[in-house]
């Protein structure tokens, strides 16, 4: 018996390390083997979000509206050009960026593999500023550069042949099928499952990714502690983008680590084209630091 189990164990171990591709992840170099091709998860992913909109209420406020496509713009300039200056041009192809705020009261914003971000009205008052919101916005977009569904959908389909294998059932269904009913199991149906289930790691990589990109794009990385504060204050809410996240207080530690690395980024020049006039419901970007020094 002891013979069989690690035979079994072998044969496993193989299929896993012969599937895939190795992929290295911008800004964090984290290794992930991915098991599902881009087109696969870009398909999937524009299937989910078009249903969505379909049923989403566009925000009528056009302030609001056009400060999260502007702030969103500019941190999209800023991944491309990121991307594009460290031999990943390959990789800008697989965004259509869009940007969208709809009215939901949830404190929330999310984005899907292939740029597209939805932002909830009810996350404003916290952000209260653009360079808050690029905090927001940095961090969703993080989720979609590192590939985050797809090692979701990866490690979902790795340990389903694991336990085929073992069973007995290798090979029950195609690849082709299976990547489908194995997406619809770890991502669930409709936009609610991409906002939430990302492993606690995964949101670490994407605070610490996104707050480079806002760094990128001129907004001060400073602000994103005062920023987790409040959303601390609105509570570990279910309906929250805390859910599955870690805690309060080593979030907040962790990107008090990581805001000398991101102020080696940060370029306030770019915030030159921000506006100055507050919408109703969100007040004017902080440029006090706008006498800073770029630093690369």
């Amino acid at each position: 018996m002891k013979q069989v189990k690690l035979l079994l164990t072998a044969i496993v171990a193989a299929i896993l390390v012969s599937c895939g591709t190795t992929t290295q992840v911008p800004i964090t170099g984290r290794k992930q083997r991915l098991v599902v091709s881009d087109e696969q998860i870009l398909s999937l992913s524009s299937d989910e979000y078009s249903k969505y909109m379909k049923s989403a209420k566009p925000s009528t406020d056009a302030a609001n509206t056009a400060m999260v496509k502007r702030v969103g713009q500019r941190l999209a300039s800023a991944v491309v050009a990121y991307l594009n200056a460290h031999n990943m041009g390959n990789e800008v192809a697989n965004y259509q960026w869009e940007f969208n705020l709809v009215q939901d009261n949830q404190v929330n914003a999310w984005c899907m593999p292939g740029g597209k971000i939805v932002v909830y009205e009810g996350i404003l008052p916290v952000t209260k500023d653009e360079a808050s919101l690029a905090v927001v916005l940095g961090h969703e977009i993080a989720h979609a550069v590192a590939k985050h569904s797809a090692e979701r959908i990866s490690n979902s389909y790795k340990q389903q042949t694991a336990m085929s294998v073992i069973g007995g059932v290798a090979g029950a269904a195609g690849v082709s099928s299976g990547i489908q009913s194995i997406a619809s199991a770890a991502i669930g149906i409709g936009a609610q499952a991409w906002t939430s289930g990302f492993s606690r790691k995964q949101e670490s990589e994407a605070d610490h990714i996104g707050l480079i990109f806002a760094a990128m794009a001129g907004y001060d990385p400073d602000v994103a502690v005062s920023f987790w504060q409040r959303m601390a204050a609105v509570g570990n809410s279910s309906n929250s983008i805390f859910s599955d996240h870690p805690s309060d207080e080593k979030r907040i530690k962790q990107i008090q680590a990581w805001l000398p690395e991101a102020r080696t980024y940060y370029n306030p020049s770019a915030a030159a084209n921000v506006s100055t006039s507050p919408s109703p419901a969100v007040k004017s970007v902080s440029l006090k630091n706008l006498s800073k020094t770029s630093k690369k």
